[in-house]
């Protein structure tokens, strides 16, 4: 496209609704390690990375619960997640390489536990550990 074209005299009206964020919803969902209980999240999106997000907290231990309700015409979206049984620091290479940002929970499980264990993230060839034991 080689220009756009405006007409004005027209009043915009309606609404949108605003998908929600995946470089705010990943430290999200790791940092709920650290609150050792159950966290609600809202207008997280559904995409391969935040599923990758969960499947290595339910692998850690956590439990994820998807409810889906109607309000007002509108459909909400809320996951309820419970760290509260996490009793694992070790990231299967399995999960890890799925995604570079699986990264994240390193910190978390840091803050809880003083350690953790995983291997190389995911589509980064080039990172600059093989595999890691911090303790």
């Amino acid at each position: 496209m080689l220009k756009y074209i405006i007409h004005g005299g027209n009043r915009l009206e309606g609404e949108v609704e605003v998908s929600g964020s995946k470089n705010a919803s990943l430290p999200i969902i790791a940092a709920t390690i650290l609150n050792q209980g159950k966290t609600t999240l809202y207008n997280v999106p559904e995409i391969h990375d935040t599923k990758m997000m969960f499947e290595i907290l339910k692998e850690l231990g956590g439990n994820v619960t998807k409810k889906v309700s109607k309000s007002k015409g509108k459909t909400i979206k809320k996951y309820i997640i419970d760290t509260s049984k996490i009793n694992k620091y070790k990231i299967s290479e399995k999960l890890m390489c799925q995604m570079r940002s699986s990264v994240i929970f390193v910190g978390a499980l840091l803050g809880r536990y003083g350690k953790a264990v995983f291997s190389y993230p995911g589509g980064c060839e080039n990172w600059w550990i093989h595999r890691t034991s911090l303790k």
